[in-house]
């Protein structure tokens, strides 16, 4: 059968699409399953070496599960979103630092000018310090100081009114008149002023606010708790306590290395005023706290008392001022009446009062405070 040549082109044409999409799902299927087939021009990636993975990478990592794609963190955010939120905001912050160091050193350098000035060092001034530094160490290694320091030291002047003192005359080392300026001595040398032996250490003067159940004492071989625990921290010279406040009593006492100052306040001629608040067990009379202002005798004389007061309507708190100093004699005063002092506080020392000082705490004492004592 002979068939026209319109109709074997269109059996061609119906054929060959055909062929050609079972060659295309052929190629496809390879693919798909790694294998090459010839003059496709693909290589065979079953024996490729893989990529390594970067240090600290975990392993599928990059692969992202759809279930993470979606989980929310506490906030209710999408977590991918904050960390790219964040990383954005980090690259923000950064451009913004850089662009402010960039335009601060561009005005550093406008101000500076073409050329910056060069520093002038005086190296014969650097050995000279040097030296001075050298001869400081071995004064030092060899326990001696300067005369002025020494003054300055022991709390009677300034380093510059020491000098006037020496150039005066005014200081005698070892029973013999110095007025060598820069004169050294060693602390085995007697320093004196105006017939008055001067100490090398520095005056200090600690306030305390002594809480109940510490001793006053600087050492007790019971090993109770003393004052000096409380101010152990206050300064490195030794200091002591001066009078005493029983281990009952609370309130003011004062501390210092200051000899000539706790003598004089600790001595019962010169009347030193201090005031006490009072708890008794039972509320006192009228009558009775008369008695007290018109002075009780005790075993060991008479207990004068400047002033007392009732604190409370209750009659079991008062306010008492005395000048004298015996041994727990506030508690003998009431105890002669037949009253048992509960709480003893005392809140006025020498013109030294409790304001801003909380229990248990301690403060330096001003220089107004220390001159009105010393006068």
């Amino acid at each position: 059968m002979v068939m026209n040549k319109r109709n074997k082109n269109n059996s061609e044409n119906n054929t060959e699409p055909s062929e050609r999409r079972r060659f295309a799902k052929k190629r496809q299927g390879d693919k798909v399953a790694g294998r090459s087939f010839p003059g496709s021009g693909e290589k065979d990636r079953r024996f490729e070496k893989r990529k390594p993975r970067r240090r600290g990478q975990a392993a599928g990592a990059g692969k992202e599960n759809r279930k993470d794609r979606f989980a929310k963190d506490a906030d209710g955010q999408p977590q991918n979103r904050r960390v790219e939120f964040k990383q954005r905001e980090q690259k923000h912050q950064t451009k913004e630092r850089i662009l402010e160091i960039k335009d601060k050193f561009r005005k550093k350098k406008e101000g500076a000018g073409d050329v910056a000035k060069k520093p002038v060092y005086d190296f014969a001034k650097v050995r000279e310090l040097e030296k001075q530094r050298r001869e400081r160490s071995n004064t030092q290694a060899k326990g001696e100081i300067r005369l002025n320091k020494y003054i300055a030291n022991a709390g009677v002047c300034s380093r510059r009114e020491a000098d006037k003192l020496i150039a005066a005359g005014e200081i005698r080392v070892n029973n013999k008149v110095v007025s060598e300026l820069g004169f050294k001595v060693k602390s085995s040398d007697i320093v004196k002023m105006g017939g008055q032996v001067l100490s090398r250490e520095k005056m200090v003067y600690v306030l305390l606010n002594k809480p109940k159940d510490f001793i006053t004492t600087t050492d007790d071989p019971e090993k109770r708790r003393t004052v000096m625990q409380l101010v152990s921290k206050a300064c490195e010279e030794r200091i002591y306590p001066v009078g005493r406040l029983d281990r009952a009593t609370t309130g003011l006492l004062l501390l210092t290395n200051d000899g000539e100052l706790a003598s004089k306040l600790a001595h019962p001629s010169n009347n030193i005023k201090k005031v006490y608040q009072v708890e008794l067990d039972k509320p006192i009379s009228e009558e009775e706290v008369q008695r007290i202002k018109d002075t009780l005798v005790l075993d060991d004389g008479p207990a004068p008392v400047d002033e007392i007061a009732f604190l409370s309507e209750d009659g079991h708190h008062l306010g008492l001022e005395l000048h004298i100093g015996r041994n727990r004699i506030v508690r003998r005063i009431f105890a002669h009446l037949g009253y048992e002092v509960v709480r003893l506080d005392r809140v006025y020392y020498a013109g030294l009062t409790k304001k801003d000082l909380p229990r248990g705490k301690w403060r330096f004492l001003t220089e107004k405070e220390l001159l009105r004592l010393k006068k």
